[in-house]
């Protein structure tokens, strides 16, 4: 249900106060997971770099509307809409000299989907009547591009820690189509065919940590690590991931478990978007 925007502050609180926690948490859990030997000398002065190729494939939810004309919205439930994968594009770079680094990340999705069912489809911010018929049609293309400088706080072959500042693009750009029939009732119709699109770009400071685990007699096993919080054209954006794989001479093969969010302005076109889902990728070491 579309919320006024002195009711909107709430969840924006939470998001805020919830972010906050799991950060506080995150940095305790690994100060914890750490061997009270690990120090700043395990550091290379050498330049060491990683490129890694990987396939996330995240659910994506959130809330969107479109101007319908007659002084109505029509607010979409992207949860319920979209369940199509078109193309995806994802990588990340990164290089280290001895306590310093930078690394990048990019993250492209476009999916979309066609839907008869009215479930996820408000006018005005009133769910339509079980009488309407509804054909949408839905795209939404993510480009994502966080960028960002560390410094290794924590090193020893058991375990990296690395303190992060960066700054995150989001560009989304969605199209929405649709046709209505049957009987509106009591709701304003909007035209009963027609299409809107409609795009956001957000630019936000973050902060974070980055880093990985390493067990075994000879330290294959590796559990990388990462976490972030930041604000600036959204309110609130924050993201965490948590891995597991194996490391040859290479570098490493692993799967990862990845979640994004963004709360967004309640004025704008895009509300709110989260991405939460799998992944699986490969690192090259040099």
């Amino acid at each position: 249900m579309k919320m006024s925007r002195e009711r909107a502050r709430f969840p924006t609180f939470v998001k805020r106060s919830a972010a906050t926690m799991w950060f506080a948490l995150f940095s305790l859990g690994v100060a914890g997971l750490t061997p009270s030997c690990v120090v700043a000398q395990e550091t290379s002065d050498e330049w060491q770099f990683a490129a890694t190729l990987y396939g996330w494939f995240p659910d994506i939810g959130g809330n969107t509307q479109f101007p319908a004309g007659g002084g109505s919205d029509i607010d979409v439930d992207i949860g319920t809409i979209l369940d199509h994968l078109k193309m995806t594009a994802q990588g990340s770079f990164e290089v280290q000299k001895g306590h310093w680094g930078a690394f990048t990340d990019i993250v492209y999705l476009d999916v979309g989907d066609s839907t008869s069912r009215t479930r996820g489809l408000e006018i005005g911010g009133q769910p339509l009547p079980g009488s309407i018929d509804a054909s949408a049609d839905f795209d939404l293309k993510s480009t994502i591009w966080t960028l960002g400088g560390s410094y290794r706080g924590l090193a020893s072959p058991g375990a990296t820690v690395d303190w992060l500042a960066g700054a995150r693009l989001a560009s989304f750009k969605q199209e929405f189509s649709w046709e209505f029939t049957g009987d509106f009732g009591p709701i304003t119709p909007p035209p009963l065919t027609g299409s809107r699109s409609a795009s956001v770009d957000q630019w936000d400071a973050i902060v974070g940590m980055k880093g990985r685990l390493t067990y075994g007699a000879d330290h294959n096993w590796v559990v990388p690590f990462y976490l972030d919080v930041g604000t600036g054209d959204s309110d609130l954006t924050w993201q965490a991931m948590l891995g597991f794989g194996y490391s040859f001479g290479w570098g490493d093969l692993g799967i990862a478990w990845r979640y994004m969010d963004y709360d967004l302005n309640s004025d704008g076109p895009i509300t709110d978007m989260n991405f939460n889902g799998p992944g699986l990728g490969a690192t090259f070491r040099w």
